[in-house]
């Protein structure tokens, strides 16, 4: 009898989706994005404030101008997670990204755990670029003489004097009035800032080129190979976020084609920018100076160019706009999809008819966010977006081999080259990334999905659109 009722729980948890069923759902969201969209989506989330900081870091403290060299590592290793995204896009064009791909692939036990990785990775790192955001705005007004009261500059610390992030609450609260409108209305907008903040950074290209010393290239490789792949662990992590551009597929046009396009063609862009960016800042400016807050503008400073260091800010106020557009988008329509399932309340997974936009969840996103990013420090929480991330890459990576062997589901589309060596190869690069992170990030997320769990088996399950049809 035992035995029979823990066969049954095995059963449900193994329980899988499937496409038609997804497809039937999410026909509300209207199709209105192409490849040109999905790319400056996915360059919108990955190009951010690390372009103007994480190449000088890196290179002062582990690979010295061999940083374009721990760039192009990281992107191949990223690129093999993205090719495995691409193929499960293609096959799979619905909401949600990993949360359902896991869902249909593994089935809805494996599904919650991936999704609720994603929740962890896009809330967080959104809250926590919010509070950045905040403080460039912040030091931009101070240069016009305004100042703002130090209660409304920081979270809830009243020890030190700061009681709420008031901007960081009030960016997150307009993005998502935003994205209100409807994804063709909030495309258009992205679009318009990406293409600005790519001309920003290829600013900065040419002006420093005039500027390039040789000299400075030498040593290339100071600290010998070792200091390339540190770096490039590190480099790594500024990549994250391409996987946004898989949470949009239910609202893409012809995806089979799309959504590749816009995965992998995110990835090449993304890297051109970054190794440009470390060449030219590691050419101007010797490495071993390069240790600061804002090397960028430093090395801008040094050689007379104040005039663009000021524009650099406001390309790097404007690479954190896009990437909260871009996630808190991603967020609801993870949110949405998990709703739609009935593992979190039903009314997460209504759409709007208005603007065919998940209102409920997005709304929901928008308060946990702006009450993190208003009123919660964040600094030594923003490693557990890792972690998230590369739960989902794995589980992906892994996940194609069963999706292959799928004879219910046909995908003429992009499918990943050299299978199956190419996805174990992925999965395995991402279980090393994961064995490098700290114990502390592990044992607070352990406590995360400990929740995550205990929310499952005392909500989710018994609520599960699957287990009523």
């Amino acid at each position: 009898m035992e035995n029979t009722g823990i066969n049954r729980l095995v059963g449900r948890l193994r329980q899988k989706e499937t496409l038609d069923r997804y497809l039937d759902k999410d026909k509300k969201l209207t199709k209105t994005m192409d490849a040109k969209d999905l790319l400056l989506l996915g360059v919108g989330t990955v190009i951010g404030t690390g372009i103007f900081i994480l190449p000088g870091t890196v290179a002062a403290l582990y690979s010295g101008p061999g940083i374009v060299l721990s760039f192009v590592l990281a992107t191949l290793v990223c690129a093999t997670a993205a090719m495995c995204y691409a193929e499960f896009s293609s096959a799979l064009p619905v909401a949600g990204s990993a949360y359902s791909y896991g869902n249909i692939i593994f089935g809805e036990f494996i599904g919650w755990i991936i999704g609720w990785a994603l929740v962890l990775e896009y809330m967080l790192s959104v809250a926590a670029v919010s509070t950045g955001w905040s403080a460039y705005l912040i030091s931009f007004l101070k240069g016009f003489g305004i100042s703002i009261p130090k209660a409304l500059t920081g979270s809830f610390d009243p020890a030190h004097g700061t009681y709420i992030n008031i901007f960081a609450v009030v960016i997150v609260l307009a993005i998502s009035l935003l994205l209100t409108q409807g994804v063709k209305t909030t495309t258009r907008i992205n679009n318009v800032i990406v293409v600005a903040k790519i001309a920003i950074i290829i600013l900065f290209v040419v002006v420093g080129m005039f500027y390039v010393k040789p000299s400075n290239w030498h040593p290339f490789l100071p600290y010998g190979p070792h200091g390339v792949m540190r770096g490039a662990s590190l480099v790594f992590y500024a990549y994250l976020g391409f996987d946004c551009v898989s949470a949009s597929a239910a609202e893409v046009k012809n995806p089979k084609k799309n959504m590749p396009i816009g995965i992998i063609g995110t990835l090449i862009i993304c890297t051109v920018l970054y190794v440009a960016v470390a060449g030219v800042l590691t050419g101007m400016v010797s490495y071993t100076k390069l240790n600061v807050a804002a090397p960028v503008s430093y090395a801008l400073q040094l050689v007379n160019q104040n005039w663009v260091a000021g524009i650099i800010s406001i390309g790097a106020m404007a690479g954190m706009f896009t990437m909260m557009l871009s996630m808190i988008y991603s967020s609801s329509r993870l949110i949405y999809s998990i709703g739609r399932d009935g593992l979190l309340p039903k009314r997460l997974g209504k759409i709007s008819d208005k603007h065919q936009v998940p209102t409920v969840s997005l709304t929901a996103v928008t308060i946990v966010i702006a009450v993190m990013g208003g009123l919660v420090s964040l600094d030594r929480l923003t490693q557990l977006v890792n972690i998230g991330t590369l739960i989902a890459f794995t589980m992906m990576s892994i996940g194609v081999i069963p999706l292959r062997r799928r004879p219910d589901i046909k995908n003429d589309g992009f499918r990943v080259p050299w299978y199956p060596v190419l996805p174990i190869i992925s999965a395995l690069l991402c279980i090393w990334m994961l064995s490098q992170l700290p114990a502390e990030t592990w044992i607070v997320s352990g406590i995360w999905f400990a929740f995550g769990l205990v929310l499952y088996f005392a909500y989710g399950i018994w609520h599960s659109q699957l287990h009523k049809d």
